[in-house]
């Protein structure tokens, strides 16, 4: 990736969040420490999480883990709120206000529907340090970057490629699919990539590509039924491997797995991690993007006072994307995998975006 999704993207797609979300009510939660290791300043870090919130085993979750770290190794204190479904660009400004007339700061905002209203609460609060996951603010000029705004960006292609090579090594029907839980730019990358590495192994491979929702509406990122329905199609069209980028809707894309006793590939976190016992088995690997690594690399540079600035690009060379080896699917290809993550790292495949 060295594009972004930028605000005019954002507002052109009618501004998403990661890779994905889940879905349900607003939340807010505080927790307080002591000052934080080695005698460093304590902050006052807010967060606020997309659709889903803590606890949707994907997205936010990452982010969450980010914000944990933070408090057990720096001694933050934090407070995090959660979006609602279906709520407004006014709501996503209102949970940015409070947080940072709290006093809390820096302020996160983890997904790219926070950029509308992040360029409106940067503006009023212009002594706070904002950042925000998956997208950059700019300025009326469209070119710049807004001062007190840090754009967490993700090179999601090039994890997304790894796991495409796994894909393509693991399937025996030589037909693959994507799903993916918006039909936005983001998403493509995680197409786009996926595509680059299972055909890097089988250039004639058959991929199946289809999102569950429409911007401005992204449903698709909590929607489970949707999910094992689309994938289910996939199944039963000759799929036997399935990545789905779709937050809290790749649920149902594992219960469809499991139920056509066949493989499936998560995103963001490590979702063998976080998944039922019965759907463990299914999972082939899955596509992290190290939303955790972003989130705590922010918050100490901001507590060591050399806060990270502009557009922060976290690839697979800085440890910002990569996959997963729980459940032990892949430890028969890891040779593979290892030599295509070498050459994305050296630059010797440069894996497309789109």
């Amino acid at each position: 990736m060295r594009r972004v999704t930028t605000l005019v993207a954002v507002a052109a797609a009618a501004s998403m969040a990661l890779a994905a979300c889940g879905g349900g009510d607003s939340s807010t939660t505080s927790s307080g420490a002591s000052a934080g290791a080695g005698g460093g300043q304590k902050l006052k870090v807010g967060l606020a999480y997309d659709i889903g919130g803590r606890g949707d085993k994907s997205f936010n979750d990452s982010a969450a883990a980010g914000l944990d770290k933070a408090k057990a190794d720096l001694g933050i204190e934090f407070k995090e709120l959660s979006a609602t479904q279906g709520e407004t660009d006014a709501d996503k400004e209102a949970r940015l206000k409070l947080l940072a007339q709290g006093g809390y700061n820096p302020v996160i905002a983890v997904g790219f529907l926070y950029g509308t209203a992040l360029k409106k609460v940067a503006a009023a609060f212009p002594k706070t340090q904002f950042a925000v996951v998956d997208s950059v603010v700019l300025k009326d000029d469209n070119k710049t970057p807004v001062e007190n705004v840090t754009g967490l960006t993700f090179a999601e292609q090039e994890g997304s490629y790894l796991v495409g090579v796994a894909a393509a090594l693991k399937s025996k029907t030589g037909s693959l699919g994507y799903i993916g839980g918006c039909d936005i730019a983001l998403l493509h990358k995680f197409d786009a990539g996926f595509q680059a590495g299972a055909k890097s192994i089988k250039p004639d491979i058959k991929i199946q590509s289809k999102y569950l929702s429409l911007p401005p509406d992204c449903k698709g990122f909590n929607d489970p039924a949707a999910g094992k329905e689309t994938a289910s199609g996939m199944y039963d069209s000759g799929a036997d491997v399935i990545f789905a980028a779709a937050g809290g809707s790749g649920t149902g894309v594992f219960q469809a797995a499991a139920a056509k006793k066949t493989l499936a590939i998560g995103v963001d976190s490590d979702q063998y991690q976080t998944a039922s016992a019965d759907l463990k088995p299914v999972i082939l690997t899955s596509m992290l993007k190290r939303v955790d690594v972003a989130v705590f690399d922010y918050i100490k540079a901001a507590q060591s006072g050399t806060p990270l600035t502009g557009i922060q690009v976290f690839d697979l060379k800085k440890g910002g994307v990569g996959y997963s080896t729980s459940g032990g699917q892949v430890d028969d290809i890891k040779a593979q995998l290892g030599a295509a993550t070498a050459k994305i790292v050296d630059g010797s495949i440069t894996v497309p975006d789109k």
